[in-house]
């Protein structure tokens, strides 16, 4: 069995364009999507269209909680851009997404961590920035997790780690943004360093993981990018264009 898992489009429309023509080459049996669809200064109302359309299984990301939920005076730009933008329908939709699926065969599914959808569980903030957390960390923050495989998104930064005598956890990495500053307390910075689109494929034998192909494709990131300028949002173009921030 082949699992492609992807997370973090944030409406880059091009961008999942770009994985859902690369999934369709390939043989794979299931796909799971882990969240944050939509909220971005790109494509918010074709996005969701698109992934409504196709039924994947999805779970809830915390951008999807605060468009769906939120009041749209208390919303970010970005937030606020994307509810302008969509449809009752499509945010009922976001809504009604559950917070974690257990997709069988000891494979279970959620945003960020379980049980909270904007906690990181394979990173930590350090000096500004997104850096890599301890094995004994990561193995407190799942140890009530049961599961053979854990799959998370959020951190939009690619990560695959094997717990002792547990879990394997995977970060497919972000679709859409390759790059932000989080301006929540504490500030922080993460950058992939490129602007591709990522995701990841995931092969089962007998049931077991077998091996994990972390992919990044080559997309239109420079519409995207002018997307975001004209939106009136370039620390978006930049990161777009080039899987930094800028200074």
């Amino acid at each position: 069995m082949r699992l492609a898992v992807l997370a973090d489009i944030h409406g880059n429309l091009p961008a999942i364009e770009a994985v859902v023509d690369d999934i369709g080459r390939r043989a794979v049996d299931q796909v799971v999507n882990l969240g944050d669809c939509a909220s971005g200064p790109l494509w918010p109302h074709e996005t969701l269209a698109g992934l409504m359309a196709l039924g994947w299984p999805t779970v809830r990301g915390n951008h999807d909680r605060i468009l769906s939920r939120d009041r749209p005076d208390q919303m970010s730009p970005p937030d606020r851009f994307a509810f302008d933008r969509t449809d009752s329908a499509e945010r009922t939709w976001l809504t009604l997404l559950p917070p974690a699926l257990d997709l069988g065969n000891g494979i279970v599914a959620f945003h960020a961590s379980p049980g909270n959808d904007s906690a990181y569980l394979l990173e930590d903030i350090a000096g500004g920035q997104l850096v890599p957390a301890a094995l004994d960390e990561v193995a407190e923050r799942v140890a009530r997790v049961d599961a053979a495989v854990i799959l998370t998104g959020h951190s939009h930064r690619p990560g695959l780690i094997a717990i002792p005598n547990g879990p394997v956890v995977i970060n497919p990495g972000s679709v859409g943004r390759p790059a932000y500053r989080n301006p929540e307390p504490p500030v922080h910075v993460f950058e992939v360093g490129a602007p591709h689109a990522r995701y990841a494929i995931l092969t089962f034998e007998d049931g077991l993981l077998a091996g994990v192909e972390q992919i990044a494709l080559r997309y239109d990131h420079e519409a995207a990018a002018e997307q975001a300028d004209r939106n009136g949002q370039p620390d978006w173009g930049y990161a777009l264009r080039t899987g930094f921030m800028p200074v």
